[in-house]
């Protein structure tokens, strides 16, 4: 096949759905509707957490930075996805596919980051109690909120550069409905096989490695909270920390199904509903996980509405 510079052509070909045409009308309007919930909820936290001054605290910093991060990370992709169900166009151009693999990639990373942050807050919280607002200083939590964002966007920079210098061959067509780095290796004329190893690297360091620790820290959570004697302090750990596990497993168990093996040995079709599943159903349930049985925002609504 003749090789030649995608850049030239000026766009690629998303495939998406298309195998499923009977699906796109009923995809379009479930994924319509899980994005406007996660656009009203995430929306949502942020205003609360900013007017309400009770939950100026380290973890609803931090919850807005999740809401805001998710608010982001589905924009990113989920417009695109909507426009190319609804129309028969299905096309996206070269520098627009380059912009969302880019930010698509950061903010996913930036999450994995993210929540292990979360978890550390709630560590501190439970088992060091006396010490949590000396550990968790304001000035302290805008650090790891920057070190975050900035650890998301460099990961993903290594990627952009990696995958952007890849040359492809002649056809444009992107298995995928979104600019995804294993979709658009597989389109290249080379042997990528350097790329999907340093893909499968960077995706051990800021998936495993988070989750590792994430896991670390509830394991200390549950042995303190196995002593405590108040029941009512109990019934707090588990509806906060119960909470923050739920999020940890929508998010994390799709990215490992998706990025821990090689691109060639995913089941293409498999592997877009997976990535179905934690662009648009995850980020809209993350604030109703948050809020339904969070009594600091439910005092917080009454205050604001009365």
């Amino acid at each position: 096949m003749e090789r030649i510079n995608a850049s030239s052509e000026h766009y690629f070909v998303l495939l998406g759905f298309s195998n499923w045409p009977q699906l796109e009308l009923v995809l379009f309007v479930v994924i319509l509707m899980f994005y406007l919930m996660t656009l009203i909820g995430n929306l949502f936290i942020i205003i609360l957490s900013y007017l309400d001054s009770h939950l100026h605290t380290p973890m609803y910093f931090f919850l807005s930075n999740l809401s805001f991060l998710d608010l982001c990370y589905t924009t990113s992709s989920i417009p695109q996805l909507l426009i190319n169900l609804w129309g028969p166009e299905k096309t996206i151009s070269y520098n627009g596919c380059m912009i969302q693999l880019y930010f698509f990639l950061a903010l996913g990373t930036t999450e994995c980051v993210l929540l292990m942050v979360m978890s550390y807050d709630r560590y501190v919280a439970v088992c060091r109690p006396l010490h949590y607002t000396v550990l968790m200083h304001p000035r302290f939590c805008h650090l790891l909120a920057v070190a975050c964002w900035l650890s998301g966007f460099t990961n993903s920079a290594l990627h952009f550069l990696f995958t952007f210098w890849v040359p492809l061959c002649g056809h444009r067509q992107v298995d995928h409905f979104f600019c995804e780095v294993p979709a658009l290796l597989k389109l290249s004329c080379i042997d990528t096989r350097t790329n999907e190893l340093t893909l499968m690297v960077t995706s051990s360091i800021f998936v495993l490695i988070p989750l590792i620790l994430i896991l670390s820290s509830y394991g200390a959570i549950a042995w303190a909270v196995l002593r405590m004697q108040s029941t009512t302090g109990l019934q707090k750990v588990f509806g906060t920390c119960g909470a923050h596990l739920m999020v940890v497993s929508l998010f994390f168990i799709p990215a490992m199904c998706m990025y821990l093996q090689p691109p060639s040995g995913n089941s293409q079709d498999r592997g877009k509903f997976i990535a179905l599943f934690y662009t648009v159903v995850t980020p809209s349930l993350n604030p109703l996980i948050y809020t339904l049985r969070n009594r600091d925002v439910r005092g917080a609504v009454k205050r604001l509405v009365g």
